[in-house]
C-alpha cells in the first residue's frame, strides 16, 4: 500500500537529511517546521536588483544546505528576479505587476543593490513599459509601499554601498532612505551572508513579525557585536603584535583591519560553507556590514586608528 505524504512531510524530510550540515546547524532547530509550514502557504516573493553586482544573488545561490535556490524555487512563491527568472522584457514585467497587485500587503520584497535617484533615477532601469524606461527608484517606491515588509539584501540596498561611495553621482542611498511606509530589515555585509538572509526569513515566516533591529535596522542576532572581539588575532592586540603586512602574524589594525568596529558574525560562520573568511585568509576586515563603507572605511589597507 502505497502512503501519500503531505507537502509539508516531504519538505520536513528534504531539509532534515541536511541537518547536519552547517547552514542548519548554525540556526536554530526551528527551521525545519517553518520552512514546512511556509512550504504550504508559499509566500509570495518579489525580487528588485538595482545598482549592485548580483553578488548577493550568487552568494545565497551558492549556499550548500539548505540550498537557498530550494528554497527560493520549491519554499516560498517566487514571483520575480531579474536573474533567475526565465521571463524577460515585457513578459517579465507584466509578471511583477500581476503579482503586486494579486497579493498586495502580502508579499515579501527582497531589494538587492543601491537605489540611484539623482535625476529622477534614470541611472538606473529595470525595463520599458508602453515605450517608457521603467526606473528602479520609481518600481521601489510603487511596489516597497505595497509589500508587507522589505529585507534590503547586502551592503548596497542597506546603506548604498560602493555604488553610493563618494563622489556618489548617481545619488544612491539604501532602501530605508526612500522608502518610510513599509518595514525595511537591512542585511549588511558585502556579499550579503546567505545564513543572515534565510536566517530572517525564517523568523519573519515563524513569528509573524520583525526581528529585534538595532539602530540600523539590522536584525541583532546576526550583527551583535564585533567581530574584533571574537577575533582569533584578538590576543595579539592585546599583546601589542601587530603585522606590518597583510598575511604576516600578529594583529592586522596597522594594514587596515575595520573588525574593531564592525558588527557581524564572519568569524562565526565563515563564508562559502564555512570555508574561510577574510582575516582567515590573512586579510583585513573591510566593515562591509557598517553604513560607512566603503568611504568611511578608506584607505581599505591604511592603518586603523582609535580615534578615527
Amino acid at each position: 500500500m502505497v502512503r501519500r505524504i503531505s507537502r509539508r512531510e516531504f519538505i520536513r524530510v528534504c531539509t532534515g537529511a541536511a541537518a547536519g550540515v552547517s547552514l542548519l546547524t548554525s540556526l536554530e532547530p526551528m527551521i525545519l517546521d517553518t520552512l514546512a509550514l511556509a512550504a504550504e502557504r508559499k509566500p509570495p516573493v518579489i525580487w528588485l536588483q538595482g545598482a549592485g553586482c548580483t553578488g548577493c544573488s550568487v552568494s545565497l545561490l551558492n549556499s550548500v544546505s539548505v540550498s537557498i535556490e530550494k528554497v527560493l524555487l520549491d519554499v516560498i512563491s517566487l514571483r520575480y528576479h531579474p536573474t533567475v527568472m526565465a521571463g524577460a522584457g515585457h513578459q517579465a514585467l507584466d509578471a511583477l505587476e500581476e503579482a503586486a497587485a494579486a497579493h498586495e500587503g502580502e508579499f515579501f520584497l527582497v531589494v538587492e543593490g543601491g537605489v540611484p535617484t539623482a535625476g529622477g533615477g534614470v541611472y538606473c532601469t529595470i525595463g520599458e513599459k508602453h515605450g517608457k524606461e521603467v526606473t528602479f527608484y520609481d518600481a521601489l517606491k510603487q511596489y516597497g509601499n505595497k509589500a508587507a515588509a522589505i529585507i534590503a539584501a547586502g551592503s548596497c540596498a542597506s546603506f548604498g554601498g560602493i555604488p553610493g561611495a563618494a563622489p556618489n553621482p548617481t545619488g544612491t542611498v539604501g532602501v530605508w532612505e526612500v522608502i518610510k511606509k513599509t518595514p525595511v530589515i537591512n542585511i549588511g555585509c558585502c556579499p550579503m551572508h546567505p545564513e543572515d538572509f534565510l536566517g530572517t526569513l525564517v523568523h519573519v515566516l515563524k513569528y509573524g513579525e520583525i526581528p529585534d533591529l538595532d539602530e540600523y535596522n539590522r536584525p541583532k542576532m546576526f550583527f551583535p557585536e564585533t567581530i574584533h572581539i571574537g577575533c582569533p588575532r584578538c590576543t595579539y592586540f592585546s599583546q601589542g603584535i601587530f603585522a606590518q603586512n597583510p598575511g604576516d602574524e600578529g594583529c592586522l589594525a596597522f594594514v587596515g583591519c575595520k573588525g574593531m568596529v564592525a558588527r557581524a558574525q564572519c568569524h562565526v560562520r565563515q563564508w562559502n560553507n564555512q570555508t574561510n573568511w577574510c582575516i582567515a585568509a590573512g586579510a583585513p576586515c573591510q566593515a562591509c556590514s557598517e553604513p560607512g563603507f566603503p568611504d568611511d572605511c578608506s584607505p581599505l589597507y591604511g592603518r586603523y586608528r582609535l580615534s578615527e
